[in-house]
């Protein structure tokens, strides 16, 4: 593939990416407590985890390996903070789900087409189309202030969002089927911390790595996430009343 064809793919999905965004404030994605009939065929929960999220941690590792890149260079680091969310999210995070969910097959599938493309980008970004001298050998890339604050600002938002994976796990006992407005740790201040941790993380991601393809990955995440984030607001809202939520935002402390 030329570059003028991997640059087409990234303008694509970044176009893509917006009609999705627009999208999803008028179409809730039918999983979670936003699940109904309407969206045909489900499985459950842990399985359609498995399914949607193990394509991106395979073809990541695989062409990795296939790539025989050193453990020092900065293209390993990236790789490896890829393969640690994806091998917790694929594997680790489903296992952890309690009660009996189901998710649309589709929306499954649909999971599955995007976390493909996605690995593939950032491979190719990564390993055969990355900024011209970005990645000097050795350490002196880590040399530079902005793969530290990226790096920084990944590992912040992975713990932010398992801490608040970890609450919203919390919030029933077992066999109790209702719902709970989330509370603790940045809870407090957004109805969907889960969803910032995870924009945090990728955003980190991209300041690190500086590829343009995760940065494409970044606008995705705020493209599912955002609209959705705002889609639990309401609800909230709506279910426990809005000053139950109180001066809680969306998605981003203080902001949104």
């Amino acid at each position: 593939m030329s570059s003028d064809t991997y640059q087409l793919f990234l303008y694509v999905m970044t176009a893509i990416g917006a009609m999705v965004f627009v999208a999803l404030y008028f179409v809730k994605a039918g999983y979670g407590i936003f699940h109904t009939s309407s969206w045909g065929i489900s499985i459950p929960n842990k399985p359609a985890w498995i399914l949607m999220e193990t394509p991106a941690f395979a073809i990541m590792l695989l062409c990795w390996l296939n790539h025989g890149i050193q453990i020092g260079t900065p293209q390993s680091v990236f790789v490896l903070l890829f393969l640690l969310h994806y091998f917790q999210r694929s594997f680790i995070f489903p296992l952890l789900m309690k009660g009996r969910s189901r998710m649309p097959l589709l929306i499954v599938l649909m999971g599955a087409i995007f976390n493909t493309l996605n690995a593939w980008l950032l491979v190719e970004g990564m390993f055969y189309y990355p900024p011209v001298s970005l990645y000097p050998e050795g350490w002196d890339y880590w040399r530079q202030i902005f793969p530290w604050v990226g790096l920084l600002l990944f590992i912040a938002g992975m713990i932010i969002n398992l801490h608040s994976d970890h609450v919203i796990r919390h919030l029933r006992k077992p066999g109790d089927t209702n719902h709970y407005l989330p509370d603790g740790g940045l809870y407090r201040y957004v109805t969907s911390a889960n969803y910032f941790g995870e924009l945090l993380e990728w955003t980190g991601f991209a300041v690190l790595t500086s590829l343009p393809a995760a940065w494409v990955f970044v606008w995705w995440t705020a493209a599912n996430l955002v609209p959705r984030a705002n889609a639990i607001y309401k609800r909230y809202c709506e279910e426990f009343g809005e000053d139950a939520v109180g001066k809680r935002k969306r998605i981003i402390p203080f902001i949104y």
